[in-house]
């Protein structure tokens, strides 16, 4: 069975190098594709996405179904670029690749996905997906952005679903290519609850968080933490501090490789006594492990994008909870919605309220954090998306 592709529609947001803060998404304004996109219409699956899909990191294998072919052959070839993470990232990466993959057995069809080793591949891997015959391109994080404009713009009959950027590399305020599905996160709402849960949990009054770069789709991550601690200090009238991001700048390694520059500005953050660090970039995690391990004592670490606990157990121990993202779902729905003629270029943006954005369950932890703190952290929750508890961000409107 042959497939038509879908009208088109202008889309949204940020651009991947210079972090600034745009106007409005695509032809509508911001505050106006946020009431529009959080509402469960947006992509139907992510809105009951769930503590189970969520939490889990990876779903559960679906059950046999015609994807809504009736049984036919489709033609449709579901693409994917990871960036210089990989899919084995344990991170958004992985996730990305288990949602195209889940939507392309759906399908019955089958998914080429391309790796990245570095920034200089971005672009002769959208080029060979497009030689290709790829009817839909996937591209996994913000720092694919002016690549996937620029093969988006070549390339107007070809389907493109950028995850963690809106392609608005001229930052008017529309996406630059009609062709282009935004799928973006409100992570600082989840980020929120993350950094109450570590001012709760904390013993030494102080916790730390540190990125790859500071990019919004990373500082959104600190900022949100930074929010959630001040929050838990006036609820409480503690004085937890937050070492690594001040609200607008922090430490950053510098890129998103588990190397030595990770493990050394992790080993900084422990030797001014925290004991909870976040850290935000993909497999940087691992290097803050390594540092948390030598320390020899107790601190926590939060993960970000999956549930490290699911994705990795070999962190699971030090792991208080995830700052988790849909990303997962958000790529098996654009994904499954293209393969069935029904593309929708319109930017998704996940919150608490459409369960685009959670937190994990506390594993390990929970009978080491306090027995009010899931109670206070549901309360916290119903009150972010009831607007009682503001959380600032870029995506916030």
């Amino acid at each position: 069975m042959s497939r038509a592709f879908g009208p088109s529609a202008h889309g949204a947001t940020f651009g991947n190098v210079t972090p600034r803060v745009p106007q409005q998404i695509g032809a509508q304004s911001l505050e106006d594709t946020v009431k529009v996109t959080t509402r469960k219409a947006a992509l139907s699956g992510l809105a009951i996405l769930g503590a189970t899909v969520l939490l889990a990191g990876c779903a559960s294998a679906p059950e046999e179904t015609d994807g809504g072919t009736d049984a036919e052959t489709i033609d449709f070839v579901p693409c994917m670029v990871s960036d210089a993470g990989g899919f084995d990232d344990k991170s958004f990466n992985q996730l990305g690749f288990e949602g195209i993959t889940k939507a392309a057995d759906e399908l019955g069809v089958e998914a080429i996905t391309v790796e990245s080793a570095s920034e200089t591949d971005y672009a002769p891997n959208l080029t060979s997906l497009v030689d290709q015959g790829c009817n839909l391109i996937v591209t996994v994080g913000f720092a694919l952005s002016a690549a996937t404009v620029e093969s988006a713009l070549a390339n107007p009959d070809i389907e493109y679903v950028i995850i963690d950027d809106a392609a608005d590399n001229d930052f008017d305020g529309t996406t630059d290519a009609e062709n282009i599905k935004p799928i973006l996160f409100d992570t600082a709402q989840a980020a929120f609850l993350g950094g109450y849960a570590a001012a709760d949990y904390t013993t030494t009054n102080t916790v730390g968080t540190f990125g790859g770069m500071n990019f919004p789709t990373v500082s959104i991550f600190m900022d949100g933490f930074k929010q959630g601690v001040d929050y838990y200090n006036e609820q409480k009238g503690k004085g937890v501090t937050v070492l690594g991001w001040d609200g607008t700048d922090g430490l950053f390694t510098g890129g998103f490789e588990a190397n030595d520059t990770a493990r050394q500005v992790a080993q900084g953050l422990i030797d001014q006594n925290v004991d909870v660090v976040l850290p935000v970039g993909g497999p940087i995690y691992q290097s803050a492990a390594a540092a948390i391990r030598e320390a020899g004592r107790e601190i926590a670490m939060l993960g970000v994008d999956a549930d490290f606990t699911e994705t990795d157990p070999s962190v699971a121990d030090l792991v208080l909870t995830s700052i988790l993202k849909g990303i997962d779902v958000g790529t098996y729905e654009a994904v499954l919605a293209a393969g069935n003629g029904d593309f929708d270029p319109t930017p998704f943006i996940g919150t608490l309220e459409n369960e685009g954005v959670g937190i994990a369950p506390f594993h390990d932890f929970e009978s080491k954090v306090s027995d009010t703190l899931q109670g206070e952290l549901d309360d916290l929750k119903a009150a972010i998306i009831a607007g009682d508890v503001e959380v600032q961000s870029y995506l916030a409107g």
